[in-house]
C-alpha cells in the first residue's frame, strides 16, 4: 500500500453518543486500533496504511464522545470499553484482532473480559494496570500525578512553527519519528477560537480520561482474557517504576512478554516500523 493512502473519516451512533473513527478498507480480518489518552487515531496512520490491504483497519477516537467532568471523577475506562464493544456490534465486527496503546491497551482488556469483545488476538502496548491499591484511593484532580500535568497543560500556540518548537522543546516528543510528529501537528491540533492553533483534545478531556482511569481496578478481569496475547514494554518506559507487565502477562492465559529496547512509554509514535512488523507476524500467524 503507497504511503499516499489515506483512510475514510466516519462516524458510528453506538446508541446514545457517535463515535468517530478512521477506516482504512482491506481484504482481510478486522484489526482494531486503539490510541493512549489524550492522542488520536492518526497516529496510528503509518502502521494502519502498512497494514491494509491485508487487514480492515479500524481506528476509533475516545476523547470527547461524552463530557464528563474531572473534578467529578473523570470518564471510566470501563465505559469507554462498553462503548467500544457496542461500537463493534453496530459494525457488525466480529473476532477482530485489537491493538492497544496505554488508556487504548487497558480499554481493550476490559471489553474483552468485561463486555465479551471476542477477539481473535490482542497486543498490549504499555497498558495502565496500575498496582492494585491505587484503584482504592479516589483523588482529586491537582493530586492525580497525570491529571494534574495535563489540566495545566499548554494547549495554544499562535503557529504550527511555534507548536513544533514547543513539541521538540518537551523530553516526551524527543524520540518520536519524525511523520509522527506532523501527524499530531497536523490532527491533533485545530485552530484555535482567536487564531492559531489549540489542542485537539482540551486539557480539561484528557484530565477527565486519566482520572477515569482510577475508576475501575482491571486485575480480577485480567486472567479472563483467553486469547492470545502479546504484551509489550519500553526499556525506557517511567511506568516500569510502578507497572508490574510480567504479572499480568502470567495471570493471563495464553501471554507473552516482549522488552522493546530503547523505547519509552510511546513506543508506537518512536518506532512505527518496527511495531507494524510486530502487529503483522503476531496476526499473520492467526
Amino acid at each position: 500500500m503507497s504511503s499516499s493512502t489515506m483512510p475514510e473519516i466516519l462516524t458510528q451512533d453506538i446508541g446514545d453518543v457517535d463515535l468517530s473513527y478512521l477506516l482504512y478498507e482491506g481484504d482481510g480480518p478486522t484489526l482494531i486500533l486503539m490510541h493512549a489518552t489524550g492522542f488520536l487515531p492518526w497516529l496510528w496512520h503509518p502502521i494502519a496504511r502498512e497494514l491494509a490491504p491485508s487487514y480492515r483497519v479500524i481506528a476509533p477516537y475516545f476523547c470527547d464522545h461524552r463530557e464528563v467532568e474531572p473534578e467529578e471523577g473523570g470518564l471510566s475506562w470501563m465505559r469507554i470499553a462498553e462503548d467500544l464493544a457496542a461500537f463493534c456490534s453496530r459494525l457488525g465486527i466480529e473476532r477482530p484482532g485489537l491493538v492497544g496503546h496505554s488508556m487504548g491497551a487497558t480499554v481493550l482488556t476490559l471489553a474483552n473480559a468485561a463486555f465479551d469483545l471476542d477477539a481473535r488476538g490482542i497486543i498490549l502496548i504499555e497498558p495502565i494496570f496500575l498496582p492494585q491499591d491505587f484503584y482504592k484511593i479516589r483523588l482529586k484532580v491537582e493530586e492525580h500525578p497525570l491529571a494534574s500535568k495535563s489540566i495545566r497543560r499548554r494547549s495554544t500556540w499562535e503557529s504550527r512553527e511555534e507548536a513544533l518548537a514547543y513539541l521538540r522543546s518537551k523530553p516526551l516528543f524527543r524520540a518520536w519519528d519524525s511523520e509522527m510528529l506532523d501527524l499530531y501537528l497536523r490532527y491533533g491540533m485545530r485552530e484555535g477560537d482567536s487564531g492559531g492553533l489549540a489542542l485537539a483534545c482540551s486539557p480539561k478531556q484528557e484530565a477527565s480520561l486519566f482520572m477515569g482511569g482510577m475508576l475501575f481496578d482491571p486485575w480480577p478481569l485480567i486472567p479472563k482474557v483467553s486469547c492470545p496475547v502479546l504484551v509489550l514494554e519500553g526499556e525506557m518506559s517511567e511506568n516500569r517504576e510502578y507497572i508490574d507487565l510480567r504479572k499480568a502477562v502470567a495471570s493471563m492465559k495464553n501471554a507473552d512478554y516482549r522488552l522493546i529496547e530503547g523505547a519509552g512509554h510511546l513506543i508506537p509514535m518512536e518506532k512505527p516500523g518496527e511495531i507494524t512488523g510486530m502487529i503483522r507476524d503476531f496476526f499473520d500467524r492467526r
